[in-house]
C-alpha cells in the first residue's frame, strides 16, 4: 500500500486539478479515440475533452477508461495541485 502523503496548508478551496496521459497510452495500444469511446460508452467528443483536459471524467468514466485500458489510475490520471497565482493550464 502507498504511504498516505499529507497535503499542507491545502483545502477544499485550493485548486486541484486532475490531469491524465490518457492520449499516449491510447496512442501506444493503437487505438483511436472513436474506439476508446465506444468501450467505456461516450462520444469520441468526450474522449477529446478528457485528453485536452476541457472534461473531467467522472470517477466512474475514469474507473471505465483504466478498465478499457488494462491501467492502474495512477498509470492514466495524476493530480496538479495549483496555487492562486499559477494559471490552471500549466
Amino acid at each position: 500500500m502507498p504511504p498516505i502523503i499529507f497535503w499542507r496548508g491545502y483545502s477544499m478551496e485550493s485548486k486541484i486539478i486532475l490531469r491524465n496521459n490518457l492520449k499516449e497510452v491510447r496512442k501506444e495500444l493503437h487505438l483511436s479515440q472513436a474506439t476508446l469511446a465506444e468501450l467505456v460508452g461516450v462520444s469520441r467528443n468526450t474522449i477529446s475533452s478528457i485528453e485536452t483536459g476541457q472534461y473531467t471524467p467522472t470517477a466512474k468514466l475514469a474507473c471505465l477508461i483504466c478498465m478499457a485500458l488494462n491501467k492502474k489510475f495512477e498509470e492514466l490520471f495524476y493530480i496538479m495541485l495549483v496555487s492562486d497565482s499559477v494559471d490552471e493550464k500549466g
